[in-house]
C-alpha cells in the first residue's frame, strides 16, 4: 500500500524488458471519469480513489521525436502499437493515400507476404484499421500489400509504417476536448514539436515549445501565452469541460514542455497555475528530459530481447511479448494464476492470429450488411476516409470488448449520426478490467465528443474550492502580518542605529511596549532557557 509510481512502473517494465521507458507512462481513469497519469513520485493507492480491482493502462506518454532512431527493436514495436491504435481510433489524421499505406505496413508486419491460397479476394475487410472504413479503401490496401511491400520483414515493416506517422501533422497528438472564447469546439493537444489546436478537420494553430512562455488555469479556464519573435505576447483562452479535466490539461502540458523544451532534468522547477503563490496548484515535472533519454539510449548495448508479434493472445489490439528466461522467475503458482485469467479473457474473444482487430462474423453480419447497403443509398451519412482529412471528433469507437451488444449498440449510434459520450466512453474503460484493455500496449483513447457539462455536484464543489481559496487568503494574511510584527519588534530592538528606528524608540508608546512587556518577557525567556541548560548539564 505504501508503493509508489514509480515502483511500479519499474517492476512493469522489467517484465517487459525495456529499458527506454522514459517515453511511458501508466494512466487510469478515476470514479468521475477523468483520465489521469500516475504520478511516480506519490503512492499509488493515495492516487487511485477507485476501491480495487485498480485498472490501469500501460502507454506510450511522450512520443520520440524520431520514433525510427530509437536504439532497440522492442521499443519501437511498444511505439508502433501504440500508433498502430491512435490509428483505430481516429486520432491520427491523414489522407486516404497515406491510410492506405499505414495499413498496408501493418497488414504486411502481422501477416507476412501476400499468398493467394490463405488470403482470399476481399482479404483486408477482414480487419478494422480505423474507425470507418470504404470499399475503394480496402482495395487500396490489399494492392499496397500485394504489389509494394513483398519481402518486407514485419520489423521492417514497423519502421516503415513509424517513419511514414512521424510525418502527419498530428503524430503524436493526445486531444483534449475544449471550447475557444466563442463556444466553438476545439481539440487541444501537446506533441513533440509543439502545442497544437484543432477544430473540425483542421490545424488552427501550432506552436513551438520555444514559444511557449507559460501555461496556467484557473476552474475550467486554460491560458497559454505565447512569445512571438516581435517581443509580443499573445494569450490562448479555451475552456475544458471540468475544472478536473483542465488541470489534467495543464499537467500534461508542463511534462511535455519539460521533456521536450529543456536540456537537463536538473532545469525542472515547479510551476504554479497561479501568480500568487498561496492560490493554485503546484506541479512539478519528475522525469527526464528527451535529449537525456537519447544519450542514455545511445550507451545500451545487450542482445535484443525476444519478441513474439503473432499468435493466440488475449487482447485484440496488441500480442503477447515473452522475454525467455525472465519468467523463470515468477513463482509457478503465480504463473498458474496469470494462465489462468488469460484462458478466461480468451473465453470472450474468437479465434485470430493477428494483434489488429478483426471483424466480427457472428451474428451481427447481417447487420453490417444492412449497413454497407444504407450506406451506398444515403449519399454516405457516416463520413469515412476521403482524401481530406477527416476530423478527430468522429472518432468514437472505444476499446474493443468482446460483447457483441456493446459492438451493436456502437455501430448503430454512429450509423444513426449520435455519437456517444465521452462520460460513456469513460465508463466503458474504467468498468471493463478484461484481458483486453488490460494487456494492451496501444495508447489511452477517449471519445472527443461535445456537450461536457457540469452538474449541481461540480457546482458545490466550486463553490467549496471557492471558499477554501478565502480562508487560505485569510491565514496567509494573518500570517504574513504576524511575521511582519514580530520583524519589525526584533529590529527596534536591536542595535540598529538608523534614523528610521531611532524615533521609533523615542516614541512613549515604543518605551511603554519595552519596559512594560518586553524586557519580562525577554528575563523569563532567559530564565527558562538557563533552567533547561542546567538541567541538561546535571543530567
Amino acid at each position: 500500500r505504501d508503493a509508489k509510481g514509480q515502483y511500479l512502473f519499474d517492476l512493469l517494465c522489467h517484465h517487459l524488458n525495456l529499458l527506454e521507458k522514459d517515453y511511458f507512462g501508466i494512466r487510469f481513469v478515476d470514479p468521475d471519469k477523468q483520465r489521469h497519469w500516475l504520478e511516480f513520485t506519490k503512492s499509488v493507492v493515495k492516487q487511485l480513489r477507485a476501491q480495487p480491482p485498480f485498472t490501469m493502462c500501460f502507454r506510450v506518454k511522450f512520443y520520440p521525436t524520431d520514433p525510427a532512431a530509437l536504439k532497440e527493436e522492442i521499443t519501437r514495436y511498444l511505439v508502433f502499437l501504440q500508433i498502430k491504435r491512435d490509428l483505430y481510433h481516429g486520432r491520427l489524421l491523414c489522407k486516404t493515400s497515406d491510410a492506405a499505406l499505414l495499413a498496408a505496413y501493418i497488414l504486411q508486419a502481422e501477416i507476412g507476404d501476400y499468398d493467394p491460397g490463405k488470403h482470399p479476394e476481399g482479404y483486408s475487410s477482414k480487419f478494422q484499421f480505423f474507425p470507418k472504413h470504404s470499399e475503394k479503401l480496402e482495395r487500396k490496401i490489399a494492392e499496397i500489400h500485394k504489389t509494394e511491400l513483398s519481402g518486407q520483414t514485419p520489423a521492417t515493416s514497423e519502421l516503415n509504417f513509424l517513419r511514414k506517422a512521424q510525418t502527419l501533422e498530428t503524430y503524436g497528438v493526445d486531444p483534449h476536448p475544449c471550447k475557444d472564447v466563442s463556444g466553438n469546439a476545439a481539440f487541444l493537444a501537446f506533441t513533440p514539436f509543439g502545442f497544437v489546436v484543432l477544430q473540425g478537420n483542421k490545424r488552427i494553430h501550432f506552436i513551438k515549445w520555444n514559444e511557449v512562455a507559460k501555461m496556467k488555469f484557473e476552474g475550467k479556464t486554460f491560458c497559454l501565452y505565447v512569445s512571438q519573435k516581435e517581443e509580443k505576447k499573445i494569450a490562448l483562452t479555451y475552456f475544458a469541460p471540468t475544472p478536473e479535466a483542465c488541470k489534467h490539461l495543464w499537467k500534461c502540458g508542463i511534462e511535455n514542455q519539460a521533456f521536450y523544451k529543456l536540456e537537463k532534468s536538473s532545469q525542472v522547477r515547479t510551476v504554479s497555475s497561479s501568480n500568487l503563490f498561496f492560490k493554485g496548484s503546484r506541479f512539478r515535472y519528475s522525469g527526464r528530459v528527451a535529449k537525456e533519454v537519447m544519450e542514455s539510449s545511445a550507451k545500451i548495448k545487450r542482445e535484443p530481447p525476444e519478441i513474439h508479434r503473432a499468435g493466440l493472445v488475449p487482447s485484440r489490439s496488441c500480442p503477447s511479448i515473452t522475454h525467455g528466461p525472465r519468467l523463470s522467475s515468477v513463482p509457478r503458482t503465480r504463473r498458474r494464476a496469470v494462465h489462468i485469467s488469460i484462458m478466461e479473457g480468451l473465453e470472450s474473444l474468437r479465434d485470430s492470429a493477428h494483434s489488429t482487430p478483426v471483424r466480427s462474423t457472428s451474428h451481427s453480419d447481417t447487420f453490417m450488411s444492412h449497413v454497407r447497403s444504407s450506406r451506398a443509398e444515403s449519399s454516405e451519412r457516416v463520413a469515412v476516409i476521403s482524401d481530406e482529412m477527416y476530423s478527430p471528433a468522429d472518432s468514437v469507437l472505444p476499446t474493443p470488448v468482446a460483447e457483441h451488444s456493446l459492438e451493436l449498440m456502437l455501430l448503430s449510434r454512429q450509423i444513426n449520426g449520435a455519437p456517444c459520450s465521452i462520460e460513456e466512453e469513460k465508463e466503458s474503460e474504467a468498468n471493463t478490467p478484461t484481458a483486453t484493455e488490460a494487456d494492451e500496449m496501444g495508447g489511452e483513447f477517449k471519445a472527443l465528443c461535445q456537450g461536457v457539462g457540469g452538474n449541481g455536484g461540480t457546482q458545490a464543489a466550486q463553490v467549496n474550492k471557492f471558499v477554501l481559496s478565502v480562508l487560505r487568503l485569510l491565514l496567509v494574511t494573518v500570517g504574513l502580518l504576524f511575521v511582519l510584527l514580530l520583524l519589525l519588534i526584533i529590529l527596534t530592538e536591536s542595535d540598529l542605529d538608523t534614523a528610521f528606528f531611532r524615533d521609533i524608540r523615542q516614541t512613549p508608546e515604543f518605551e511603554q511596549f519595552h519596559y512594560q512587556y518586553f524586557c519580562p518577557l525577554r528575563r523569563w525567556f532567559a530564565c527558562k532557557v538557563r533552567s533547561v541548560l542546567s538541567l541538561l548539564i546535571d543530567t
